[in-house]
C-alpha cells in the first residue's frame, strides 16, 4: 500500500518531480538506493534483496524512473507460476513496458521518461495504461487520483496546492505536507505514513524517495524511517 505523489510539468523539457513512500513487510530485506545490478551499472535503485528486483529504479543518462505499487488482483495462477513484481521496474527503466499477461500479482507501475509520466495497471485480468496530464497526481493501491482512497481524498489537494522550493532541496515543502499527514494515527485510512496490520497486511511505511526526472537526467534521493510506520524527519541524502 505504497503512496506516490507526482507533478508532471506543463512544458516539455521541464522536470517531473516525485515523492514515493514505500510500505513493505519490515522482515523482508532490502538494499538502499544504489547501483546493485552489475550487468546494468547505469541503474540505481532500491533493491529487493530476496528476489533481486527493484521497488524503485532510475537510469539517469536515459532520464527514466519507475516505481511500483502493489494492488489487489484476480489472478488464478498458482504462486509457483508467478514472478516478482520487481522485474517489472527494471524492465520499465530499460524502456520495456509491461505487455500481454504479466506473470505477477497486481500492480500500479509509475513510469517516467523525460518530462512525461504514465501509470500502467495490472489487476490479473487486464492491463491498462494512463498517460498523466500536467499537474499533480497521487497513486496508491487503486486508480490514479482515486477519491475513494481515503489518503488521496485527504491529501491530494494539499500536495497540489503546495509550491515546491527553488534550489537543490525542492522537495522540502512536500515533506512538510508529509509531516503534517503523520499527525494521523498510522492505521488511519487517511494516513500516508502507515501501519497496515490492522487492515490485514504485514506492511508498514519504511522509507521515502524523492526524484527529479528530465530529458537525459534523473536525480534520486533516499531516506529511511528509524522505526517502521513512525514518522521522523527524513534525511534525503
Amino acid at each position: 500500500m505504497c503512496t506516490v505523489i507526482i507533478r508532471v510539468p506543463q512544458r516539455d523539457g521541464d522536470p517531473v518531480r516525485l515523492l514515493a513512500v514505500r510500505d513493505e513487510d519490515p522482515s523482508r530485506p532490502w538494499n538502499p538506493l544504489g547501483p546493485w545490478w552489475d550487468a546494468r551499472p547505469e541503474i540505481v535503485g532500491v533493491r529487493d534483496a530476496r528476489a533481486g528486483g527493484a521497488w524503485l529504479a532510475a537510469d539517469g543518462p536515459a532520464g527514466r524512473l519507475a516505481v511500483l505499487l502493489n494492488r489487489a488482483d484476480v489472478t488464478d495462477r498458482p504462486e509457483s507460476e508467478l514472478v516478482s513484481r520487481g522485474s517489472v521496474v527494471l524492465d520499465a527503466v530499460a524502456g520495456r513496458a509491461p505487455a500481454g499477461d504479466p506473470r505477477t500479482h497486481g500492480f500500479n507501475l509509475v513510469d517516467v521518461h523525460g518530462s512525461h509520466a504514465r501509470v500502467t495497471t495490472w489487476d490479473g485480468a487486464g492491463l491498462t495504461t494512463e498517460q498523466l496530464s500536467p499537474g499533480t497526481h497521487m497513486i496508491a493501491h487503486d486508480g490514479v487520483d482515486d477519491p475513494a482512497t481515503a489518503r488521496i481524498a485527504r491529501w491530494l489537494g494539499e500536495f497540489a496546492d503546495t509550491a515546491l522550493a527553488d534550489g537543490p532541496e525542492w522537495w522540502m515543502p512536500w515533506l512538510a505536507v508529509l509531516e503534517r499527514s503523520a499527525s494521523l494515527p498510522s492505521d488511519d485510512d487517511r494516513a500516508i505514513i502507515r501501519d497496515n496490520r490492522r487492515h490485514g497486511y504485514p506492511t508498514l511505511s519504511l522509507l521515502a524517495c524523492v526524484a527529479e526526472i528530465a530529458p537525459g537526467a534523473a536525480d534520486v534521493h533516499y531516506g529511511e524511517l528509524r522505526t517502521p510506520g513512525v514518522w521522523n524527519r527524513i534525511d534525503l541524502s
